[in-house]
């Protein structure tokens, strides 16, 4: 069960949606309600609030775009069971979009959200008009994405103050100048029963609820690829440029994989392309839906 509390003054969701079984998931939305819709699925630890300036650009190019939080992950409810399969996120998005009344949303999923997005397609559980994948493919680096659990699994006992949370953060992310002002922190975080500050995150999500040996994940993620590729999907991988969860090698692989994708590679951007260098993503993932 939940039983943190929001700090005062975060921002409240735009809209709760339905998940599988019940469970609800939070989103802000942007664009005119008529305009072809966006479901923007953000990574492991991450939450909607990643996609704030992608989802008002992409209202200003004549899109409806919903950024959501994953179950388990910033406004969102926790699961109940534990579940966090991606078949059951799976589910989430599938269900987000009936909701939605759209059977064929354009998606754009970063990391975590990108598997979803891909397996959601390329294992013809939806359909989507278009497909953007952010620093994700089939074949992704071990020790990269060791050290993003290794940076959610520090501090299980929580932080004293947002003082101990950037410097989590900026030791996480040595190529992001440390904020000097930390309200903006505020939303990473909640309050539990002891005053204690701790991740946004459902502790379970780290554990057996989602775990997946390496070498099934890429076999079912390459599987979908070559899915993807026969149905033609409009397809864009983006790569930061500093990754070391996506190798050059990674999206090479893909793209022998998926010949018909677009690939743009952010030079100066980590995993998390769209808060490393949000002007520069965004204006590509316009472009690259407005050419579809």
């Amino acid at each position: 069960m939940n039983n943190r509390t929001r700090l005062e003054g975060t921002p409240e969701p735009g809209i709760m949606l339905q998940g599988s079984a019940g469970v609800g998931i939070a989103a802000d939305f942007w664009g005119e309600p008529d305009k072809p819709l966006v479901l923007m699925l953000h990574g492991g630890g991450q939450t909607r609030h990643a996609w704030k300036g992608t989802g008002e650009k992409l209202a200003q190019a004549g899109f409806r775009a919903y950024a959501l939080d994953a179950r388990g992950h910033g406004d969102s409810g926790w699961a109940p069971d534990g579940d966090y399969q991606q078949d059951t996120m799976i589910d989430d998005l599938v269900a987000v979009a009936d909701e939605l009344g759209s059977s064929d949303p354009i998606l754009v999923g970063a990391s975590m959200g990108g598997g979803v997005s891909l397996c959601a397609v390329g294992e013809e559980k939806m359909k989507a008009r278009a497909l953007v994948l952010v620093d994700m493919a089939p074949k992704i680096e071990p020790e990269g994405a060791q050290r993003i659990m290794d940076f959610m699994r520090q501090k299980p006992e929580g932080f004293d103050s947002l003082e101990e949370v950037a410097d989590a953060i900026a030791a996480y992310q040595p190529h992001r100048a440390r904020p000097r002002v930390l309200d903006g922190l505020r939303k990473n975080v909640r309050l539990d029963e002891n005053g204690r500050l701790r991740w946004h995150w459902d502790p379970n999500w780290l554990g057996g609820g989602r775990r997946q040996e390496m070498d099934v994940r890429t076999e079912r993620m390459q599987k979908a690829a070559e899915r993807l590729a026969q149905l033609k999907v409009p397809t864009q991988l983006v790569r930061g440029g500093l990754s070391d969860v996506l190798s050059p090698e990674g999206a090479q692989d893909f793209l022998r994989t998926c010949p018909h994708a677009e690939y743009v590679n952010v030079t100066d951007a980590a995993h998390m392309v769209a808060g490393d260098r949000n002007d520069l993503f965004t204006d590509a993932v316009a472009a690259f839906l407005d050419r579809n």
